[in-house]
């Protein structure tokens, strides 16, 4: 009788609505290259090399608006400019029967004020600033989002999803983690807002 020889890696797998062909992904990997937060056009290659029929992969880490940014060159997909340039990456990667999600975030406090709109704070659900941030450097303090802000924070995210959808993407990753906005929010040793998004866990998410 014959060895079993199927490798559960390469074996097909059902993802929603999508069949993938096996189980290899492409994470998202912040790359640092999309000048003036625009996807440059040398990704078309970057992304359609890594593509396989029936693959999946997850664009890096883009900004769901100009507050979202906390490191130098990263894609955004609030503006028109930024769904066009998308939509070039995605139509190659869709021409190699790939599947393409779009990763989208918000860095929170991880950011200092030469990446934030006008030299603002960086925006979160604390004041409190971290330190060091990247490289050494530290992060500038960060503005408490209020009740009456944080509603426009969840339309950024909002609009950013259907951004993508106008851009081809097959689905959207939403990143809740690496001590970013969203787990800002979740953790209650750094959530300090004073209204319906603190205390319990309920509320915190």
């Amino acid at each position: 009788m014959a060895a079993n020889t199927t490798i559960p890696l390469l074996s097909p797998y059902r993802l929603g609505r999508f069949n993938l062909f096996h189980r290899v992904v492409l994470p998202q990997l912040t790359r640092c290259r999309s000048y003036n937060n625009v996807p440059q056009p040398h990704a078309v290659l970057y992304y359609s090399q890594r593509a396989t029929n029936g693959g999946l992969l997850i664009a890096e880490a883009t900004g769901v608006s100009d507050t979202a940014q906390g490191y130098p060159h990263t894609p955004g997909i609030w503006t028109k400019v930024q769904v066009e340039a998308w939509k070039r990456i995605v139509e190659a990667v869709h021409a190699k029967g790939g599947i393409f999600f779009c990763q989208i975030w918000h860095v929170g406090r991880c950011s200092t004020y030469g990446y934030q709109p006008n030299g603002e704070a960086p925006t979160s659900c604390t004041d409190k600033g971290v330190t060091p941030g990247l490289d050494g450097v530290d992060w500038s303090p960060p503005h408490r989002l209020t009740a009456n802000e944080i509603p426009h924070i969840v339309n950024d995210f909002r609009l950013a999803a259907r951004n993508a959808i106008e851009a081809g993407f097959d689905g959207v990753e939403i990143h809740g983690a690496n001590g970013y906005l969203i787990e800002q929010f979740l953790k209650d040793g750094i959530n300090d807002t004073t209204d319906e998004y603190v205390g319990s866990l309920e509320n915190r998410c």
